[in-house]
């Protein structure tokens, strides 16, 4: 899909997006396909929303730094009919321990993020990590 013209990266996200429909784990699925594009160094500032592409500008300019993939994780869902009533939030959080910053979608009670090619139960988030700054994803539809 990253590979393509515009057009035909936006044709191949519509369809990849029918295939979370029916897919027995849609979140698995969409982390799965935001590992397959070349990681580029941060290329959207996470702390100005304003600053934050479109779902269709974030397929046109296809730079995708480590927030721009949870975005596309995060549009893909929102996307769907399966994930229509959901509640998507992006949380910036910083983990006492370490002082590494996390970029994190939550989805319902799911946090994607947090592990690079998985997601987890809130309940399993450690309690080092502290959100700094909370940003509530509103419907696309």
């Amino acid at each position: 899909m990253f590979d393509k013209t515009y057009e035909d990266r936006l044709r191949a996200w519509h369809e990849f997006r029918n295939t979370l429909e029916t897919s027995n784990d849609p979140i698995q699925s969409v982390i799965d396909k935001y590992q397959e594009p070349p990681q580029v160094s941060l290329y959207t500032d996470p702390w100005t929303e304003s600053s934050w592409p479109t779902p269709w500008e974030l397929v046109q300019e296809n730079q995708y730094c480590e927030f721009c993939r949870l975005l596309g994780i995060c549009y893909s869902l929102q996307l769907t009919d399966k994930f229509s009533q959901s509640t998507f939030e992006i949380h910036i959080g910083i983990d006492d321990k370490n002082s590494n910053t996390h970029y994190l979608l939550f989805v319902d009670d799911f946090i994607i993020g947090y592990e690079d090619d998985t997601y987890i139960h809130k309940s399993k988030l450690p309690s080092t990590i502290r959100s700094q700054q909370t940003y509530p994803m509103h419907p696309l539809n």
